[in-house]
């Protein structure tokens, strides 16, 4: 009989929509802790680095007693406003608190589009311009162009948790373009459980979120342990 795997989510405090829905796309996951990071009450800036990283490590502490198979790094800007290098950098921090292999949403959001040969992207966002920009900033360093981008421009945490899916497919449909050859959905607050299929559907290219891109990644990882997990 398999044995239950174990799995911790690192999220900004706020997050209230990673691990629902990663315990949907992974049920054996489920049910999933989660250590929330303490964080500004705005979107986060590229000089929130580091002190979010020291609140990273300040919120899996309570979690180091116990022997995790993955940690999940699900803060999406906090893993792209560091470039690919800050990203690693703080993956490598969390793999040798917990001794766990570590997904994070930012390198997984490359990699599930490399694995659909994305070589350019329509995007969504709910980020301010700094942050959409440095988001350009890391798609193209990993060879990923942005074609057209959209956001929600959420200025605090509060606006963000108010978006809904209706509004995350309505602004991913005027976001894609007749010459749009995929389409990613940035941040792991974004609600996008159930608009995925829709957009897959609908737009017949491929599709992606920050979470779903994650939960992807990660039942890739735990396989490739030996530890085999649906994606749904």
């Amino acid at each position: 009989m398999p044995r239950n795997i174990k799995a911790l989510i690192v999220v900004p405090e706020n997050n209230t929509t990673m691990g629902p829905e990663i315990s949907a796309l992974c049920p054996a996951l489920a049910p999933i802790p989660v250590a929330r990071v303490k964080r500004p009450a705005r979107t986060l800036l590229l000089e929130d680095l580091p002190a979010y990283g020291d609140a990273t490590l300040a919120a899996i502490e309570p979690f180091a007693a116990e022997k995790f198979d993955l940690v999940i790094y699900g803060c999406t800007a906090a893993g792209f406003l560091g470039g690919p290098a800050g990203n690693a950098r703080m993956v490598e921090k969390l793999r040798e608190r917990t001794g766990a292999t570590v997904v994070s949403t930012a390198g997984a959001m490359i990699d599930a589009l490399r694995h659909d040969g994305v070589t350019a992207a329509a995007v969504v966002t709910p980020y301010l311009q700094p942050v959409n920009d440095g988001l350009r900033d890391y798609l193209q360093s990993s060879g990923i162009a942005v074609e057209t981008l959209n956001s929600f421009f959420c200025k605090t945490t509060a606006e963000l948790g108010q978006i809904t899916e209706d509004q995350v497919l309505e602004l991913a449909l005027r976001t894609v373009t007749p010459q749009s050859t995929s389409l990613f959905v940035a941040c792991s607050q974004l609600p996008t459980l159930n608009a995925m299929a829709k957009l897959r559907a609908q737009l017949d290219i491929p599709v992606w979120s920050s979470i779903q891109a994650t939960a992807w990644a990660s039942a890739g990882a735990l396989t490739a342990q030996g530890l085999p997990v649906q994606f749904n």
